[in-house]
């Protein structure tokens, strides 16, 4: 079993910035493609970013030049910096990360709020 436990969530101000962390630990043989999704209230989850483990990554369009995503192997971790933060932007944001390449299997964090408000 994988286990994901994301921080970073929270309340800012339009125009802030916010960092998400998500840690994956467990029976983790082979990190493949680790990625951000969200939902908000009445809405489907969308994916927000992701990035494969050769470090290719995709945005959604909402995002592209204020949300940056990365991870870092050796502590089998994804980061989303997000900048410029909008109201729009409030949802609960989940991590997901897929292990093994054939078979692979996804895994989900429990998802962390963020909240952009004046």
């Amino acid at each position: 079993q994988v286990q994901l436990v994301e921080s970073g969530g929270g309340l800012v101000q339009p125009g802030g910035s916010l960092r998400l962390s998500c840690a994956a630990s467990g029976r983790i043989f082979s990190l493949n493609a680790m990625g951000w999704y969200r939902q908000a209230p009445g809405k489907e989850r969308e994916l927000v970013a992701s990035i494969t483990s050769g470090d290719s990554t995709k945005y959604a369009d909402s995002v592209k030049g204020r949300f940056t995503i990365s991870r870092d192997n050796a502590k089998n971790t994804v980061y989303l910096q997000m900048n410029s933060l909008k109201a729009e932007d409030t949802a609960v944001y989940y991590c997901k990360v897929v292990v093994g390449f054939s078979p692979s299997i996804s895994y989900w964090g429990q998802g962390t709020q963020v909240t952009v408000s004046s």
